[in-house]
């Protein structure tokens, strides 16, 4: 089928995360096994048993929910002959990586994890708040930082949707940030339970360690294009895979565009989200409205798409 593949980024984690798949698909349980092994920690287990404090420490729910997506793709790859993008969101990315056969799912659950410890010290450091804003457009989510930032930093920080956006800094300034936009007419602002300002400028001492870990491994060239989330545009090559997820530590993860731009390389394909829960398939419907998308993640629903 002609498709394009979403991967989700972190917070969509929970306790059981591809149990179900691992019980069902030899695939999936070698996936899990493999990814296991190259992080010398047992993951899956800290996936299926909990606790759930533990899982969602940002080392390990990066590479959980890596791990969940390449489970899934690895069940279904067969089935999807005529992939035209992939694209994932934050950590997403890097499981972009894996379905375009640049990283195997070992290589880029090492390096999330490393992103993870990196990103985790850089909030110890300097700690940072996030927040979401509903109802207001990029512009004036950027207006409204402007404004709040003062002696700190806000930013905005995922472009999520039209009417949806994450800004990111200094905790005091994206507290005025965030009543800023309620001025401004936001329908609401939430703060977002986070081990830092991600996807912002505070994330800069994280850059040269992942930096350092993205140029030991290998990477392939992209099979198909992989989207990056710092510019919207389809990456092609090795090199600049790893200096797209190098720059999208501080960069906004540009989804918006990126979804249109997938949209356009699949001329009407299908969008499959692989991986837990669904909040990329509601993303989508609210920037290319016309879009038909499954999400596999349950091994009930991977077996249905197999059917």
């Amino acid at each position: 089928m002609v498709a394009v593949v979403l991967c989700p980024g972190q917070g969509a984690q929970r306790v059981g995360m591809g149990k179900d798949l691992a019980e069902r698909f030899p695939e999936a349980r070698d996936t899990f096994a493999a990814i296991d092994d190259a992080l010398g920690v047992p993951l899956s287990r800290i996936m299926w048993e909990g606790p759930e404090d533990e899982l969602t420490l940002t080392h390990n729910a990066q590479p959980a929910i890596l791990a969940h997506t390449a489970a899934v793709y690895a069940v279904v790859r067969d089935r999807l002959a005529d992939l035209r993008a992939a694209l994932g969101h934050s950590l997403g990315e890097y499981s972009a990586y894996v379905v375009a056969a640049s990283l195997t799912p070992a290589e880029a659950a090492v390096l999330v994890r490393r992103r993870g410890e990196l990103m985790y010290q850089a909030g110890l450091e300097r700690p940072g708040a996030m927040a979401a804003v509903m109802g207001l457009d990029v512009s004036q989510v950027e207006a409204a930082c402007v404004e709040a930032a003062g002696d700190g930093i806000a930013v905005p920080a995922n472009l999520n949707a039209p009417d949806q956006v994450v800004i990111s800094g200094d905790p005091a300034a994206v507290a005025r940030a965030g009543e800023q936009c309620k001025t401004a007419g936001a329908k609401r602002v939430i703060p977002l339970k986070v081990s830092g300002a991600f996807h912002s400028p505070l994330m800069a001492p994280a850059v040269p360690g992942l930096e350092q870990a993205l140029a030991a491994v290998t990477f392939g060239d992209p099979k198909i294009p992989v989207v990056a989330n710092a510019t919207a545009r389809p990456v092609r090559t090795g090199d600049e895979a790893r200096r797209q997820l190098a720059a999208q530590l501080t960069a906004p993860v540009r989804w918006v565009e990126g979804m249109q731009q997938a949209a356009a390389l699949a001329g009407g394909g299908s969008f499959l989200e692989l991986g837990p829960g669904r909040v990329l398939s509601g993303l989508l419907k609210r920037s290319v409205p016309d879009a038909t998308v499954h999400a596999l993640g349950t091994a009930t629903e991977v077996e249905e798409f197999l059917a």
